[in-house]
């Protein structure tokens, strides 16, 4: 049940592939978070750039441009050092470089696994 005196938490979704980025768009609001979307990492990128605030970070690992998951989390974190980031990834040949307070999902993904990494992350959940 949401509750709708909490402001709900904001979360920001980036996922290059359009099917996965609406499924995860129907999971977060379903959790009760309000959803912000990019396509690739330099997108969101500016995202943290400007004032936008978020309260979690849903990034791809591989995707477009020259910003990949993991250098957007380092990025996102030197303007919020505590957000909590989850990375998902297929595949990567990149070796994990995960920031501390992460949780990283193995594709295809499962949304009763998302749900259970924001528990994990002590993100409040609907």
């Amino acid at each position: 049940m949401i509750d709708a005196t909490r402001p709900a938490a904001r979360a920001l979704v980036v996922e290059d592939e359009e099917l996965v980025r609406e499924i995860l768009i129907w999971a977060f609001e379903d959790l009760g978070f309000e959803v912000t979307v990019a396509s690739s990492g330099d997108e969101a990128a500016g995202m943290f750039r400007s004032t936008a605030q978020f309260d979690v970070l849903f990034t791809d690992i591989r995707m477009p441009g020259a910003i990949d998951g993991w250098t957007l989390a380092e990025k996102a974190r030197e303007v919020s050092p505590a957000l909590p980031v989850i990375y998902a990834s297929g595949f990567s040949s990149e070796p994990p470089r995960q920031v501390p307070q992460s949780v990283f999902l193995q594709k295809p993904l499962r949304t009763d696994a998302l749900r259970q990494a924001l528990i994990a992350l002590g993100m409040p959940i609907s």
